[in-house]
């Protein structure tokens, strides 16, 4: 009888851990991309001045604008606002986490999409 029991134990306790798991499988981050994350941030961080038809600054609201001067808006939005180059000009500089959108959109290799 107590050999039944212990097995019966055993069994459950197997059953039931069988769910438990220690490596749950954690989703692929999705890569920060032009259209979905870097375009907004310049249609309102950087607008009218780098919007085509309405500044006259460098344009930077098209892919291929933004992804060829990657380097120098991430030059120029990591300044701070009293340095020579800072942008956006006359406004306070962009959070933190808002630069961190570009450079990691630099670091997953600008995708467009």
């Amino acid at each position: 009888m107590r050999k039944i029991v212990t097995t019966l134990l055993l069994l459950t306790a197997v059953l039931f851990f069988q769910f438990c798991s220690h490596s749950k499988k954690l989703a692929a981050p999705v890569a920060v991309n032009y259209q979905t994350n870097v375009l907004p941030i310049i249609q309102t961080s950087c607008t009218p001045c780098h919007i085509a038809g309405k500044g006259n600054k460098k344009s930077l609201d098209n892919y291929l604008a933004a992804k060829d001067n990657v380097d120098e808006i991430l030059a120029r939005i990591q300044k701070n606002p009293t340095e020579k180059g800072f942008m956006p000009a006359m406004h306070d500089k962009l959070p933190d986490a808002t630069i961190a959108v570009i450079a990691d959109w630099k670091k997953a290799g600008t995708l467009e999409k």
